[in-house]
């Protein structure tokens, strides 16, 4: 049995679909309320809550593998739990600020739950993504209202990388042998900026959308908002303090997968019904999920 936590999200909605396609065997969708997602078919959904360890159980039984998003609940304790219920793997995502900004408030919580993965006694493999393609939804009420977006370095480019991409490399990991103690940095095939993405979401909806660069402190209100206390963290690392480790493309996706990186187009493409008003005003609001 493999378990799929955050199983409404842009991550695990994608690996529930990929384990299913492949037919992976016995799967379990963990979330709080199952009237959010449409699973897959043949997928047993559990309602449960991290923040509640009892809720747990009937989620980890049975549970060999299990795909996990950290800081959703005490980490420590869900960790314990999943190992005495018999979980023998765990494929964790956590951040490529790990490596590039560990001073960072976001990037030292993450490192912590590594390094509690790392000694749970389960064996584990650790995802390190680079900025989500997704998060270029933050923009899309803007958009629909045809109004400018306004951003702030916006000719600093980042790896992108496609969700789908992130599920991909999880779905290897947690079907496939050789993946037990390795640490993958995930990217997507080429750096995409801030103004770059907005004229390919203009492209794809065949109209103009205005774009203005503001500075940091500007910004600053918009991104707590969105991120609340991670704004500072996600300023610097889209453009504010931005390093060559951060900046670099990598090919982990295609040599773990066996299939290259998908493009920011290419979601672009596959989501732009959020950015397009009249799309949301005949099909209803669209919420986008955080991971």
């Amino acid at each position: 049995m493999i378990l799929v936590t955050g199983s409404t999200g842009n991550i695990g909605a994608a690996l529930l679909r990929q384990l299913r396609e492949q037919g992976a065997g016995p799967l379990r969708a963990l979330t709080r309320n199952a009237a959010r997602g449409a699973f897959p078919e043949g997928v047993e959904v559990v309602e449960a809550d991290f923040e509640d360890l009892a809720s747990l159980e009937p989620a980890f039984a049975g549970v060999r593998s299990m795909f996990l998003l950290p800081r959703l609940g005490p980490d420590a304790e869900i960790l314990a739990a999943a190992r005495r219920a018999g979980v023998r793997h765990v494929v964790l995502v956590s951040s490529i600020t790990v490596e590039t900004h560990p001073r960072l408030g976001p990037a030292i919580e993450n490192a912590e739950v590594e390094r509690l993965l790392q000694h749970s006694g389960m064996d584990w493999t650790i995802l390190r993504p680079t900025q989500f393609a997704a998060n270029s939804l933050m923009w899309a009420e803007t958009i629909r209202a045809g109004e400018a977006v306004r951003a702030p370095y916006a000719d600093i480019g980042l790896p992108t990388i496609h969700p789908a991409d992130i599920a991909a490399v999880a779905r290897v990991a947690l079907t496939e042998p050789g993946h037990v103690g390795r640490i993958y940095a995930l990217t997507g095939p080429e750096r995409v900026t801030a103004r770059q993405q907005v004229a390919t979401l203009a492209a794809a909806l065949d109209r103009e959308i205005p774009f203005a660069e503001i500075t940091r402190e500007q910004a600053r209100a918009f991104m707590v908002a969105v991120f609340g206390a991670a704004a500072d963290a996600v300023l610097d690392v889209t453009g504010g303090d931005i390093t060559d480790e951060l900046v670099r493309v990598r090919d982990t996706v295609e040599r773990v997968t066996g299939t290259p990186a998908r493009p920011f187009r290419q979601w672009v493409a596959e989501n732009i019904a959020a950015f397009d008003a009249l799309e949301i005003g005949s099909a209803g609001s669209l919420v986008p999920a955080s991971r």
